[in-house]
């Protein structure tokens, strides 16, 4: 019960808007303190699990891909990719968002930044939208909807965070996930054309069409396709590890911002900055929640867990149900780098109890954070768009349509639990 009443008081904190670094850290000195029998000795292998945090190359691969994606993010590949697409898809009713739709795949394996990608599309993509007379809650549930496609599309930072706290390789893990992004890609486009077919007024193809021949489209397109052929094919090859990838990443983020004339010191020195205070961020939550579950565990909190499910209940898929619903209304309230570190290592030993593979587990988990981003009233990226946009769209505009792309993700999690083998087509 004091475990449970551990996580509850953290939990409360955590939506009073307490940073998270400090809820962690504080709630486990609190109840350390509060206990006798553990006292302050329970935190005598701290430093050395924050050393180990600090040594370890896989998340080195974090701030790495965060500098990428900041880079790329002021290159204006977004825009250029948006005319291309759109010039392209101009003819098909409903084309402009079918573009929105590729670029935020291709951002998403070009950067896996949700936030800078939701943001970039908002500025970007959602009034060119709205000029050419698409209905408001479409294209806002087209934007949000493509710009968090990052925390499923490798490389991302999500799936690189539970690589490390489930203990799996990066790499099996990215191509595992490469599938069920593809096909929440296909969906979300299924769903446009047939809204686009159901009402034609709603989703109009584009004035513009034919205005760009094949070599445009190609000079647009291709550098970010390499990049990313580049970055996830050294991966999967076995090339490089994500971190060289990472690494490699950046460089080519630079030379592509200098083939754009973007490149200057401002630019480098914002991505650097932003690098900076995301890592830091990421870290200190990290540390925050070693401390927290060293208490927790020398509290049994996780025994009670795994007795709970392996013993009182004893079914797989119970447990399954019950760890998606958990993590799907958790992501209401809390961001995905919080449930990550904190609830996913409790989850982790009746995961193995039940023989479930890790990076199927892993898939599922990402792809349902990326609904609980989506899902209102708290879902961030609706509150990215929201800020991004101002009053062109209403915020029960964006709600509504973001509902039908919040059913096609969790018709996506239905669809990797019916048939697994999705995950595994490239491992």
């Amino acid at each position: 019960m004091i475990a449970l009443g551990m996580f509850l008081l953290a939990l409360l904190f955590l939506l009073l808007g307490v940073p998270v670094a400090f809820v962690f850290g504080g709630v486990a000195l609190f109840f350390a303190l509060l206990v006798p029998e553990l006292g302050m000795q329970v935190f005598s292998l701290l430093p050395f699990r924050i050393f180990g945090i600090m040594g370890n190359t896989t998340l080195m691969a974090v701030p790495l891909f965060i500098a990428m994606g900041l880079v790329l993010e002021k290159s204006n590949m977004a825009e250029k990719l948006l005319e291309t697409m759109s010039a392209l898809f101009g003819s098909v009713r409903g084309g402009l968002a079918i573009s929105v739709v590729l670029v935020g795949a291709i951002l998403a394996a070009s950067t896996g930044i949700v936030s800078a990608s939701v943001v970039m599309m908002s500025i970007i993509a959602l009034p060119l939208m709205l000029n050419a007379g698409y209905d408001k809650g479409l294209a806002s549930g087209t934007v949000a909807a493509s710009g968090t496609l990052g925390q499923i599309i490798p490389p991302s930072i999500i799936l690189i965070i539970l690589g490390d706290v489930m203990n799996v390789s990066v790499g099996e893990l990215f191509m595992g996930a490469v599938l069920p992004g593809l096909a929440l890609v296909g969906l979300y486009i299924v769903y446009i054309l047939i809204y686009a077919w159901r009402r034609p007024e709603a989703a109009p193809s584009a004035v513009r069409q034919g205005d760009i021949g094949f070599l445009g489209a190609a000079a647009a397109i291709a550098p970010p396709l390499l990049l990313m052929v580049a970055v996830l094919g050294s991966i999967f090859t076995g090339i490089a590890s994500p971190t060289e990838s990472a690494a490699f990443g950046v460089v080519g983020a630079l030379l592509l911002a200098a083939m754009n004339r973007t490149l200057s010191f401002g630019m480098v020195n914002y991505a650097l900055t932003e690098t900076v205070k995301l890592s830091g961020m990421i870290f200190m939550i990290l540390i925050g929640a070693t401390a927290f579950s060293l208490v927790f565990n020398e509290l049994g909190g996780s025994d009670i867990v795994l007795d709970f499910f392996s013993h009182d209940i004893g079914n797989v898929w119970v447990f399954i149900g019950v760890a998606m619903l958990a993590i799907f209304i958790l992501g209401f309230f809390i961001d995905f780098i919080e449930i990550s570190f904190i609830v996913v290592p409790i989850l982790v030993p009746v995961m193995n109890a039940f023989g479930i593979d890790p990076i199927w587990f892993a898939v599922l988990i990402a792809l349902n954070l990326q609904a609980s981003f989506l899902t209102p009233p708290f879902g961030l990226a609706l509150f990215f768009l929201k800020g991004a946009a101002g009053s062109s769209v209403t915020t029960i505009q964006i709600y509504k349509g973001i509902i039908p792309f919040i059913l096609l993700q969790l018709l996506s999690i239905g669809i990797v639990i019916l048939f697994p083998d999705l995950v595994f087509a490239f491992i």
